[in-house]
């Protein structure tokens, strides 16, 4: 035996020494359960009387489930890990833990799965503490007002319906008309913006996790992300529990002051996972086999984003759920369910997609209830105006398919509400500034585009962003000052019209 091994043999003996001094001859009570069936992703116990809702439950084999339902004389569990060795007549004891997820800096770049075991290949970060999954919402005396902005870098959403950092705003609309593209560009424009992302996925295909984690990886965004898995192939237990990992792990940084951003991908899977796992316990089901407390979970979650006090830190939550519609059903009982609880909607529209407007966000169905109030006092008195247009050339676009013939001053109208339509058009992964969103208002607004042609626009705004990008300009300077600046950049003479 070498001098190492003496070391901790007697290390150990030491130990053991010391933990029988301690011990302390007592009556033990622990309860004991028996696995009756199990599969599907879900188990029934006999036994277990003390077992209450939510708690951790650990069986012989190493497996491990949260109770789920109790009735009479069994216990309902949801599986959240499963070994190959478990099997009926399996013995379940209690944990006397609640649900929770270790939180903490080392996360931030990582991909991990909702119980905070890592996907990404990288050894387990080093954990600053446990976050409960299952937590009450900030009260209202801990809560402040949105206040500041949070910019997604896309122009439609930035002016029109502006996010404050502490809101809730739903993406809705049909699947692949870009609800994803529009969550994923506004991590990318948090970057060097002191906001920590995490972004959920839940009951995705393999596919499109690596895609998304790729796209996040190329751009820079994992620097300050962390990514929340349950894919398609995970147990329906890790779907259910997706969304309130994510949250905790928010809820760690919103505690100490930070900003947090959280990306829900999507809430009509998470809301199926739970519909199938309160089937197989048999809870009666109801509107569209739903279960009845549907809207209680996702309320319970929602409501935990918030923007603090400075009493209490001035840490904020901003929670962007996505929800899918069938053939935009926007009344079907998920979605008005997700209305009614969130701050506001983001509508994608399939015949705005179809016709080559990207991204297919509808104005007359999508509203920012209390963004209006975080947005810069600039950018908002110069929406405002340009909002005004859009919605007049809607109705004389619509007025105008009746062929009927219009006044000069209608066609100049319509003329300006094309461009717009253009200016308002944008790529995927190319978020824009703040700046850039004032700059183009004030263009707009001020006549600077009256004659340029459609297939200009992008050149225009090309030439506008390269401008911005040596400019010295603020959001407080002066419009006469931003108005000066442009007609350089654009090489046109400002000439304001009434």
């Amino acid at each position: 035996m070498n001098s190492t091994d003496a070391e901790a043999l007697a290390d150990l003996v030491d130990k053991q020494s010391a933990w029988l001094d301690q011990y302390q001859p007592e009556l033990r009570v622990t309860e004991q359960g028996t696995v009756v069936t199990i599969g599907d992703g879900i188990t029934w116990i006999m036994g277990l009387p003390s077992a209450a809702i939510d708690d951790i439950l650990i069986f012989a084999d190493g497996s491990r489930a949260m109770v789920f339902d109790l009735n009479r004389d069994r216990v309902g569990a949801i599986l959240l890990y499963e070994t190959e060795a478990l099997t009926s007549g399996t013995l379940v004891h209690l944990s006397k833990n609640a649900p929770s997820i270790p939180v903490g800096d080392a996360f931030i770049g990582r991909v991990v799965d909702p119980l905070g075991t890592p996907l990404d290949g990288i050894p387990a970060p080093v954990p600053a503490g446990r976050g409960g999954l299952e937590r009450a919402s900030p009260p209202i005396i801990a809560r402040d007002f949105v206040h500041d902005p949070l910019y997604t870098g896309i122009k439609i959403i930035d002016t029109l319906i502006p996010i404050g950092k502490g809101q809730r705003q739903l993406l809705i609309g049909d699947e692949g008309l870009g609800r994803s593209s529009i969550a994923i560009d506004t991590v990318i424009n948090q970057k060097d913006k002191n906001v920590v992302c995490i972004y959920v996925l839940i009951g995705q295909k393999r596919s499109t996790v690596v895609n998304t984690i790729e796209t996040l990886k190329k751009q820079g965004a994992m620097d300050y992300t962390v990514c929340v898995v349950a894919e398609a192939s995970a147990l329906p237990g890790l779907q259910y529990i997706a969304p309130f990992a994510g949250c905790a792990l928010a809820e760690h940084w919103m505690a100490q002051g930070r900003d947090t951003l959280v990306i829900y991908d999507d809430l009509s899977t998470h809301a199926r996972t739970y519909r199938e796992l309160s089937l197989l316990l048999r809870r009666p089901p109801g509107r569209e086999a739903y279960p009845g407390d549907i809207f209680f979970v996702h309320a319970r979650l929602l409501e935990r984003s918030t923007c603090l006090n400075a009493e209490n830190g001035g840490g904020s939550m901003t929670a962007l759920p996505i929800v899918e519609t069938q053939q935009g059903e926007i009344a079907a009982y998920i979605p008005t369910n997700l209305i009614s609880i969130t701050d506001g909607q983001i509508y994608l529209d399939a015949n705005l997609f179809a016709s080559g407007f990207r991204p297919a966000i509808d104005i007359a169905k999508s509203v920012s209830r209390i963004g209006g109030k975080a947005q810069h006092l600039s950018i908002s008195n110069q929406a405002g105006r340009m909002k005004l247009d859009y919605l007049q050339f809607l109705e004389l676009e619509a007025f105008s398919r009746f062929g009927q013939r219009l006044e000069a001053s209608m066609e100049a109208r319509i003329q300006r509400g094309r461009v717009l339509r253009e200016i308002l058009k944008q790529e995927r992964l190319s978020p824009l500034s703040s700046l850039f969103q004032l700059a183009w208002l004030i263009a707009f607004n001020e006549h600077l585009f009256d004659q340029a042609k459609p297939e200009e626009i992008k050149d225009f705004l090309a030439r506008m962003k390269k401008g911005i990008s040596d400019t010295r300009l603020t959001l407080n300077s002066s419009p006469d000052q931003w108005l000066q600046a442009i007609g350089d950049w654009l090489g046109i003479e400002p000439n304001p019209q009434p």
